[in-house]
């Protein structure tokens, strides 16, 4: 598998949560450095068997509301 594709969105709090698009992989963290430092350690974790990715990408999604009355 060459890549690892994780959907990001920032909570509320400021924190970020990460929900990988193709295997059962979600986690989160604090800080942008956490999250990826916890993204990297959930997946080492669910591949421990079997070969790693190559690469993970972190899409991070940001959801805007404007309003136009």
């Amino acid at each position: 598998m060459p890549e690892l594709v994780f959907e990001v969105i920032q909570e509320a709090d400021g924190g970020y949560c990460a929900e990988c698009l193709t295997e059962s992989i979600f986690t989160e963290g604090d800080t942008w450095e956490e999250l990826r430092k916890n993204v990297l350690e959930a997946t080492f974790g669910f591949f421990f068997d079997r070969p790693r990715p190559e690469r993970i990408r972190l899409h991070l999604v940001r959801d805007e509301v404007l309003l136009v009355a």
